[in-house]
């Protein structure tokens, strides 16, 4: 998968050259590549954003800069993504379809918004990643990509997707590790039997009950 960045800000991308994320550019399991808006600015001081028409406080991205950055790419056969408050909720199966991708283009929105006539160019699908608003588009660009592209083969092990939250509808049930003890607190028993059949049976039911507690919602959706 190839993975193109379309940004006022690259620098903030660095945060992507870490961790799971690095080693799997470093595999070539996908690529990630970032693009300066503000290099395709026809504006002596590079600016990319102007007042917007009708009046309202706050500046809108131009369309010029975004989409001559667009035309800069191979687009052909690539899903675009703009990140924006007013598109659908990003969730894991929203994810798991992404990564099935060859490439994604993803937009990020900055100041009051983005003229919209980039969006109906590029034919950009709008996400987002909750019900508030942020400075940018940036930062839920990351969040995007760090959950589509753990669903790509071989980036983490396929035992490790399984059993995530939101995987079969439920949350994760409780982690432990050594030591047994610690400040008085011990690891539940079950889980130091060696009894797989018992362990499993724990799990399940306490992904059942956290599910019920903190998201109930996700159990309506699967009624």
């Amino acid at each position: 998968m190839k993975i193109d960045i379309l940004t006022l800000f690259p620098e903030m991308f660095s945060a992507l050259d870490h961790s799971i994320l690095k080693r799997g550019q470093d595999k070539k399991l996908f690529q990630i590549n970032v693009v300066n808006i503000r290099d395709f600015s026809k504006d002596a001081h590079k600016k990319c954003d102007d007042t917007p028409y009708g009046g309202g406080a706050g500046m809108v991205m131009m369309a010029q800069p975004i989409v001559d950055a667009f035309r800069s790419l191979d687009v052909s056969g690539a899903k675009v993504i703009f990140t924006s408050p007013k598109g659908k909720t990003f969730n894991q199966q929203i994810a798991k379809d992404l990564a099935k991708q060859e490439h994604l283009i993803i937009l990020c929105g900055h100041y009051e918004g983005v003229d919209e006539r980039a969006l109906e160019i590029l034919n950009a699908e709008e996400i987002s990643i909750g019900d508030y608003v942020l400075t940018g588009g940036e930062l839920p660009a990351m969040v995007m990509i760090d959950s589509i592209v753990r669903n790509i083969p071989n980036v983490i092990t396929e035992n490790s997707l399984e059993e995530e939250s939101f995987s079969n509808g439920l949350l994760e049930y409780p982690q432990y590790t050594k030591p047994d003890n610690f400040e008085g607190k011990a690891v539940p028993e079950v889980l130091l039997s060696g009894n797989h059949k018992k362990i499993k049976e724990w799990r399940e039911q306490q992904s059942q009950q956290i599910t019920e507690n903190r998201r109930p919602d996700l159990l309506k959706k699967g009624e």
